[in-house]
């Protein structure tokens, strides 16, 4: 189990990472608006346009899936239940938590829940 002062600097990692997620977010829903205020002259304009909003827009989407996992992390550490898998009951190991803070599994239920999220699609 990490000690607290492990927690504590884990905490600031993630709080760090939130942060930076939500500038990139802001940044990405400015990048989409410029984009579509861009003066469109032709099809290849429109699909360039098009194609660089969507590409803005999968990132902002990818970054609100790990913001979440991020919160969810920080609201763990608060009611002290920081560290455990989510699947096993298991301390999670320091090293796979400095690595990937926000980690709700352990190594070995990690990759059972993504052979799981493999079959259903």
């Amino acid at each position: 189990m990490p000690n607290r002062q492990q927690i504590s600097e884990l905490k600031e990692t993630l709080i760090q990472r939130q942060e930076r997620i939500l500038k990139n977010i802001n940044g990405s829903r400015d990048n989409i608006d410029q984009l579509k205020d861009q003066d469109i002259k032709d099809d290849l304009d429109y699909a360039e346009v098009i194609s660089d909003s969507f590409t803005e827009g999968m990132i902002a989407n990818h970054q609100l899936a790990e913001l979440k996992q991020i919160e969810d992390a920080i609201k763990k550490i608060d009611d002290g239940t920081y560290g455990t898998c989510g699947m096993c009951g298991i301390t999670i190991p320091i090293g796979r938590l400095k690595a990937k803070p926000f980690a709700k599994f352990c190594t070995e239920c990690r990759e059972v829940f993504e052979k799981e999220e493999a079959k259903k699609q």
